[in-house]
């Protein structure tokens, strides 16, 4: 178990809304030297040790912002964590670590499970923000979990071993940091949206379309089973692995990938096969079609994520999709969906629209008045029209953890700010998102 170091009060906010600031100085941070011995945060059934990443500076050492690969923090002191994010390496394990060991690499993750045994490396203490997912709000608020493996090479990567390894450790952080065991807090890095439209392109879509997710979830203790009648308008995704034969394309390689067992599901802009492929907005412009490139994932579905439905018809559901209609093929006598309770999110009455963010960043008001770098979020390119719901409602903490260099040296440096306004996390489409607690009602169906 990773030893917690509480090194302040966090910030919070007052009965009266004011915002409660402490600053965390690098002598109150187990620094590296700390490393030797550490212990690591894996349940005691799984093979753990502990390889430390760099944390140092590197490049020109007069620069204190330039440094790597975390950011020390005194997580869930500081701020709480509240997903977990699974990736895969595209390396193998042993290059992971070194990647991981260089500073110069600006990435890291917690943990790093091996493909072969599910041996499992802890490189950073998950009291500490590690630098994975490619979106800084859900860095502060998550553990990632690196798999060895390649996205596009198929399941042939992602052994037995690997599953059970990394669902053990699911599980155990899950129970430690009271993280709901669904897929909006179970995240793949596909799941993980950019901070702004302008990232998007740039966001990863790993551990990909051959991880079974199915699979997964029903060894982390959430089997996909009815928990609604047949007719509930909330379903969960749920074609079976082996029988879900996809043929995707690596359009980094320009190479077509055999068909093969896939958890994920192409989505249509009209219920035929003969129709243009649906387009995530933020990655294609007005009239453009979705691919079938295994890295489009605005155009798939995945096993294991819940949609609302918004009209079926034989053999074809439509669901609720990034703010459109997007369409699936379910044949009679196949499961594809499984009728599913829970609470979805929709427009408050009167709104015709809600925006969606990437991020969960306070407002520029809650921030100090000398604090001269603050961080929001601006909306996304996707809305939540009236008539419109989608899965979601559970609490994304509104906040900001500011840690710009090595050594604490500037003004309020490794200092998280909570934000006044209230967010909930909502699967939009593909990738989660967050929207504004105060323009939504959360209801609970099925």
């Amino acid at each position: 178990m990773t030893t917690k170091h509480r090194i302040g009060t966090a910030l919070a906010l007052t009965a009266a809304g004011a915002l409660c600031l402490a600053t965390f100085g690098p002598a109150a941070f187990p620094g590296p030297a700390s490393a030797t011995g550490q212990s690591t945060d894996c349940p005691r059934s799984l093979r753990c040790d502990w390889v430390p990443a760099a944390y140092q500076q590197n490049g020109d050492l007069g620069d204190k912002r330039a440094y790597g690969n975390y950011d020390l923090s005194d997580r869930p002191y500081t701020n709480r964590i509240r997903y977990l994010v699974l990736h895969d390496t595209e390396e193998r394990y042993t290059a992971t670590l070194r990647i991981f060991q260089d500073p110069a690499r600006s990435a890291s993750a917690h943990f790093v499970v091996r493909s072969r045994d599910g041996h499992t490396t802890q490189m950073v203490r998950t009291g500490d923000i590690a630098w994975q997912s490619g979106n800084s709000y859900v860095n502060a608020h998550s553990v990632g979990i690196e798999q060895e493996g390649y996205a596009t090479a198929g399941a042939g990567w992602f052994t037995p071993q690997m599953y059970r390894s990394t669902a053990a450790l699911v599980r155990h952080l899950a129970d430690e940091y009271g993280i709901p065991l669904d897929r909006r807090h179970i995240l793949g890095h596909d799941n993980v949206p950019p901070t702004s439209t302008a990232g998007t392109k740039a966001m990863h879509w790993d551990p990909g379309p051959y991880w079974d997710w199915n699979r997964f979830m029903a060894l982390v203790g959430r089997p996909t089973v009815p928990t609604a009648a047949p007719d509930s308008r909330l379903v969960t995704v749920n074609p079976v692995f082996a029988q879900n034969l996809q043929a995707f394309r690596d359009c980094e390689k320009h190479t077509d990938l055999p068909l093969q067992p896939s958890s994920a599901v192409p989505l249509y802009t009209e219920p035929s096969t003969a129709a243009p492929l649906f387009a995530d907005p933020a990655l294609h412009p007005p009239g453009e079609a979705g691919t079938d490139c295994a890295d489009d994932w605005g155009d798939k579905v995945s096993a294991t994520q819940q949609a609302v439905m918004a009209e079926r018809r034989p053999g074809w559901t439509a669901i609720w999709w990034y703010g459109q209609k997007a369409w699936f093929q379910t044949p009679g006598g196949t499961r594809t969906t499984t009728p599913t309770a829970g609470t979805v999110v929709r427009p408050k009455a009167g709104r015709s629209e809600v925006q969606v963010y990437g991020v969960a960043y306070p407002e520029a008001a809650d921030y100090p008045a000398g604090f001269t770098e603050p961080r929001t979020g601006a909306p996304l390119p996707y809305t939540i029209k009236a008539g419109q719901s989608y899965p979601g409602g559970g609490e994304a903490p509104a906040g900001y953890y500011y840690a710009p260099t090595f050594d604490s040296s500037l003004p309020y440096d490794h200092t998280y700010f909570p934000g006044r306004t209230g967010y909930v996390t909502v699967q939009i489409g593909h990738r989660v998102g967050f929207v504004k607690a105060s323009d939504v009602d959360v209801v609970q169906v099925g």
